[in-house]
């Protein structure tokens, strides 16, 4: 059956290539996510190949399948590294309202504003942390009492409007800022990061889902993969500790720096 059905009916008229190809997709999702964040630069592309299917039906249904694997990553980091929530938790709720804020804000506010100041602000992270080589490797906080939680509010409102505007990159976003501005590791950083992450997606979706953007057939396969993908991924994180996580962070911002970059140049 052709795919622009799918578009309109979930996954009655789904051809069986494409649903192998979104279960794939949605695993290896889902693992880089639950790792460093990054795995909208997989998903996203293969949501915007349906026939008929719209950027913010895409980014929609994107989200949905990410709450999914968010979720399970979050759950697991937190019963196996028990991160401080006090942290966690402010940033959450403040990235939640943020998010909500970017997503209605989606159609106003074009990506093409957006990558060049993302790509050299990716390409700063980049060079101070390859700069850096002991940075990440244990907690040591840079601040104490309100400072602390302020900057990590701020943290989360930035990056959780980005996350409603456009999205890609937003776990990778968090972890930088976490080590690079609050001192945590990078174990550490990403537990508390799927924590934030899970909130901006919750609040994008609830936009996105009063308009009737969100694709549920679709977001139902993407996420029950993204979960498989995010139990998987935040073990092996968690097992292989910080220096795993430094090499993973490596790639993802390198592939997403020449991911937008190349969106800039052809002019996407």
């Amino acid at each position: 059956m052709d795919l622009s059905a799918l578009a309109g009916s979930g996954l009655d008229s789904a051809a069986s290539g494409f649903v192998v190809l979104l279960v794939l997709t949605g695993f290896a999702a889902g693992f880089i996510d639950a790792v460093v964040g990054g795995g909208g630069l997989l998903q996203l592309p293969v949501m915007l190949l349906i026939p008929g299917i719209t950027p913010v039906q895409a980014l929609a249904t994107n989200k949905m399948g990410s709450v999914f694997g968010t979720t399970t990553s979050a759950v697991t980091f937190y019963r196996r590294v028990h991160p401080d929530l006090r942290t966690a938790l402010p940033m959450a709720v403040v990235a939640l309202v943020a998010s909500g804020a970017g997503a209605a804000a989606a159609a106003a506010l074009p990506a093409a504003v957006f990558k060049p100041i993302i790509v050299l602000a990716l390409i700063a992270v980049l060079v101070f942390t390859v700069a850096k080589p002991s940075m990440g490797q244990l907690t040591a906080l840079r601040h104490t009492g309100a400072r602390h939680y302020g900057l990590a509010v701020a943290l989360g409102a930035l990056i959780g409007f980005y996350d409603g505007v456009m999205g890609p990159g937003t776990g990778s976003f968090l972890i930088i800022g976490l080590v690079s501005l609050l001192g945590y590791s990078f174990l550490a950083a990403s537990a508390k990061a799927k924590i934030v992450n899970l909130a901006t997606n919750i609040g994008a979706i609830a936009v996105f889902a009063a308009h009737g953007s969100v694709l549920w057939g679709l977001g139902l396969v993407l996420g029950l993969s993204n979960m498989a993908g995010g139990y998987i991924g935040a073990r092996t994180a968690v097992a292989r500790g910080s220096a795993f996580i430094r090499v993973v962070f490596f790639t993802v911002v390198t592939v997403l720096i020449a991911k937008l970059g190349l969106d800039i140049l052809t002019g996407r």
